[in-house]
């Protein structure tokens, strides 16, 4: 490809992601969501989040899913969940469950 046609390409793709992000906030007060789809939003966040977390704790160095004590990321996760679910704080849950992690690591390796 020649220079202007990576430029061109550059500017194309610039500009559509900036109409794709910035189409609710300039057509948004002339549509209307309905409240199920917005409630239905509501979750969007976690569920996202969900799919980036769960493969990184369920999967194993070579891409097969580990689902057994020896997965310490696993572990560390469930561990991490119960934590949350009794104490309800976050940014606790976060802090224990590295902790917790790495107190396992390091009692693995050795």
């Amino acid at each position: 490809m020649a220079d202007w046609e990576i430029w061109l390409v550059i500017l194309v793709l610039a500009l559509a992601t900036a109409c794709t992000r910035s189409s609710f906030w300039l057509v948004g007060h002339h549509i209307t969501i309905p409240k199920r789809v917005q409630e239905m939003l509501r979750y969007a966040p976690a569920c996202a989040l969900a799919a980036i977390v769960a493969p990184d704790l369920i999967l194993a160095a070579d891409g097969q899913p580990l689902l057994d004590a020896s997965n310490l990321k696993l572990v560390s996760g469930i561990v991490a969940t119960i934590y949350y679910l009794l104490r309800r704080n976050m940014l606790e849950t976060i802090v224990f469950g590295m902790a917790f992690f790495t107190a396992l690591r390091l009692i693995h390796v050795t």
